[in-house]
């Protein structure tokens, strides 16, 4: 369901005064709304309210919470990588494979070389 969900601005939702929801009522703003899926309702022209079906707002809770699920992945993912990167300094020989790249001419001819092989 969450895949269907296509979050838009405000200024592409299809709109209604509020004047007109006084004049045609919860019925005709509902008739927007289930054409639609959503409505804007303004007050002189300034937005004021979105008026969602209830299938578009399971949908956006759906997709809110699947991207809630996938924080705690990424962050771990991320802390185990930064965790196996760790772990070389951990190693018995790391202060003296350090002392050795500390201790070599580097030519960079001009370049700036970075990334996890350098």
């Amino acid at each position: 369901m969450a895949s269907s969900l296509a979050l838009a601005g405000l200024e592409t939702l299809p709109r209604t005064a509020a004047s007109d929801v006084k004049k045609h009522g919860w019925r005709g703003v509902m008739q927007t709304v289930s054409h639609h899926g959503k409505v804007l309702v303004t007050n002189h022209n300034a937005p004021e309210a979105v008026i969602l079906s209830t299938s578009e707002y399971r949908a956006m809770v759906a997709a809110i919470q699947a991207a809630q699920a996938q924080v705690p992945a990424t962050l771990e993912t991320l802390r185990k990588r930064f965790d196996e990167r760790l772990a070389a300094l951990n190693t018995d020989d790391a202060g003296d494979r350090l002392r050795t790249l500390m201790n070599q001419p580097v030519q960079l001819d001009g370049k700036l070389k970075a990334g996890s092989s350098y």
